[in-house]
């Protein structure tokens, strides 16, 4: 009989057990993009219902940063931007750090400080102006900077700092001169800041319950909404055709009694065509110590 062998290979059972542990994400970055998702996604929100954020009232130096031309890009606030800029980092900062994911959220991270700092630099000293709010997101930004600065993957090949920085900051200085050249208007078109009475005579007119009808063809219209500058978005304006010009009128519209466009009904007065501000404000009673002359 055979003899079986006592010393059989283990090679095929005794194999490395693999690693459980989990790794976490990076909590700091997490908690800090969070915390700049809530400040920007107020923001977003304020400008979109056109309210004023807690403790910037109407001609003070955080208003007039929030509502000066460098507060938008593309047509949208610079905090919606900001917002989807921390829901990144924050998305990178869950999963595990590799370094393909540190060198995104370097990138990314680089490009928001030196934004930062450059509307900062802007606030400062073109406006003459602080914002506590964007002074805020500076600071995030900037900790989250010195966390990546302070937490690099340990092993990245072929990495060397010379190099990685000038090419990422390079990058974001590009960015920040074409930006600078779209604010300046040498690129593309820009708003420029509200002017504080065509501000006060918007608002005015929203809170006495005046009401301007129109539609979205009507050149009439736009004319009459061009006349309020970058005020405009805060005009009470209630859109008669949103289905196009064969579409049936807004039933808003047609309780209404509106025939023509542009039509304004200001203290129960009819006011039908394109109306100047100072009629506007005859209209509606509006007294300010800045009034137009």
């Amino acid at each position: 009989m055979a003899k079986t062998s006592k010393n059989r290979p283990t090679s095929n059972i005794q194999t490395a057990a693999p690693s459980t542990a989990k790794q976490q994400p990076n909590w700091p970055i997490l908690a800090l993009a969070i915390s700049g998702m809530l400040l920007s996604g107020y923001l977003t929100y304020s400008a979109w219902q056109g309210q004023s954020v807690a403790g910037c009232t109407v001609g003070s130096a955080c208003d007039i940063v929030l509502n000066s031309r460098w507060s938008k890009l593309l047509g949208m606030p610079i905090s919606f931007w900001g917002f989807l800029t921390y829901a990144l980092l924050a998305a990178i900062a869950w999963n595990k750090t590799t370094p393909s994911q540190w060198k995104m959220a370097w990138t990314v991270t680089i490009i928001g400080v030196l934004y930062s700092l450059y509307l900062t630099g802007v606030s400062l000293i073109v406006l003459d102006s602080a914002c506590p709010y964007c002074l805020t997101s500076l600071g995030l930004m900037t900790a989250i900077f010195a966390v990546l600065l302070t937490r690099r993957p340990a092993k990245m090949p072929g990495f060397s700092w010379g190099p990685w920085l000038g090419k990422t900051a390079g990058a974001a200085v590009l960015i920040i001169i074409v930006l600078h050249l779209h604010y300046s208007g040498y690129i593309g078109k820009t708003a420029g800041p509200e002017d504080p009475w065509i501000r006060g005579l918007v608002e005015h007119l929203a809170k006495s319950d005046a009401k301007f009808y129109g539609a979205s063809w009507c050149p009439h219209c736009t004319e009459q909404k061009e006349l309020f500058g970058p005020s405009s978005a805060r005009v009470p304006y209630i859109e008669c055709s949103p289905g196009g010009p064969r579409a049936p009128q807004a039933q808003a519209c047609n309780e209404a009694g509106i025939k023509s466009y542009p039509t304004w009904i200001i203290n129960g007065q009819r006011y039908s065509g394109i109306q100047s501000l100072d009629s506007l404000a005859q209209y509606s009673n509006y007294k300010s110590a800045g009034a137009k002359k």
